[in-house]
């Protein structure tokens, strides 16, 4: 979801602002995901490289971050939406992770639109995690390197329980995938669209799909 400090900067606003207009933006869009039917939905909402930001822009970004879960929280459950967080918990401050904790069991039981958002995500270091996992068993003796595949590293990524994308979704016009989702992005669609992510809106989602329903798919095969 990039574009926010860009943004805002065209509006004259300070880059919390454009962070603010995000939010709006992912309402709109789980709403329109909810409504067509859509069975899962990732926003990449703060990666594990964002700490580099300056501390007033952090602090904003998990204040916000924690506001937001309260106030939607109602909300998601209403509309049959379970929220799943994606990413590492050391690091993010006690009451996001309450926050974020408290949406996820608020959304346990609903059946419709899976939102998952991942905060304090980064995808080489979900996959070292991974790995580590495997390893400890390794070591435990409780498994056979030569049984270790694909499968295995699949079920120990924060996704283990999601099917992998079909599509990804990249505004602003940047064209590459910044740490995320990598492993399970190995044979998804991609699409990056010059709109900054506030203003993206109902009509950009249906034109990505609309385009992704016109690729051909062979996931390595002939076509």
């Amino acid at each position: 979801m990039d574009g926010n400090g860009r943004w805002a900067k065209a509006q004259g606003l300070p880059r919390l602002m454009g962070h603010q207009a995000g939010v709006d933006a992912v309402r709109r869009v789980v709403e329109a995901c909810a409504h067509r039917g859509v069975r899962y939905l990732t926003i990449y909402s703060f990666s594990t490289e964002n700490w580099s930001r300056s501390a007033d822009e952090v602090r904003g970004l998990m204040s916000l971050a924690k506001l937001q879960l309260a106030v939607q929280r109602r909300g998601l459950a209403e509309n049959n939406v379970r929220f799943k967080h994606l990413g590492r918990r050391e690091g993010l401050p006690a009451e996001v992770l309450s926050e974020l904790d408290l949406t996820v069991a608020a959304t346990a039981h609903c059946t419709g639109l899976t939102l998952s958002a991942a905060v304090n995500y980064g995808s080489r270091q979900e996959i070292v995690d991974a790995v580590r996992s495997i390893a400890r068993e390794v070591k435990d003796g409780t498994l056979n390197p030569d049984g270790i595949d694909e499968a295995m590293i699949a079920a120990r990524l924060c996704t283990a329980d999601m099917p992998d994308p079909d599509l990804v979704i990249r505004t602003a016009g940047e064209m590459r995938l910044s740490n995320y989702l990598l492993w399970q992005s190995s044979y998804a669609e991609f699409i990056a669209l010059p709109v900054l992510w506030p203003d993206f809106n109902e009509d950009h989602l249906s034109r990505a799909i609309a385009d992704y329903q016109k690729r051909t798919r062979t996931f390595g095969g002939r076509a």
